[in-house]
């Protein structure tokens, strides 16, 4: 959570005696183009971690088939808690759910029965993902700003 703690808001908007200057005043805008700015500054001050959503699972297969399974159980991220010849329970990145379901019916003849849902947000393990940006980059201050004042 971030909290807005000072803002630099300047009421005046004239000159002594003179009428309205937009340039001499702040404007809902100019607040709106420099929040991303000021929000990166404040995680990069607090520091960040990065949580991904898990999803508990249960796994109903074939006792021969247990073995083909786990592998790619654990290339997938996925920790099971409890394991038994015919059901594998624990969790799995949220993100790699689908993968799962695309690879079970040829490791399993069609036969594995895959339960899963939300359980909670953990720390990513690894790499941390990233995306392609679709909007100006507030981590470049100085491209950024020029986007805003439409300079680029």
């Amino acid at each position: 959570m971030v909290t807005l703690t000072h803002s630099g808001y300047w009421a005046r908007q004239s000159h002594a005696g003179g009428g309205f200057d937009k340039s001499m005043s702040s404007t809902a805008g100019d607040f709106r183009n420099l929040v991303p700015l000021v929000l990166m500054d404040a995680l990069r001050q607090a520091g960040t971690t990065v949580h991904e959503p898990m999803h508990r699972f249960r796994l109903e297969l074939p006792p021969e088939t247990l073995g083909p399974v786990l592998p790619v159980l654990a290339r997938l991220g996925a920790t099971p808690r409890t394991q038994r010849s015919s059901l594998v329970e624990g969790l799995i990145p949220a993100a790699k759910v689908h993968e799962l379901e695309r690879r079970l019916p040829g490791l399993t003849q069609g036969e594995a029965v895959l339960e899963s849902g939300f359980d909670r947000y953990e720390r990513v393990r690894g790499p941390i993902p990233r995306r392609p940006r679709t909007d100006h980059n507030p981590l470049d201050r100085k491209e950024y700003l020029l986007h805003v004042v439409r300079r680029v």
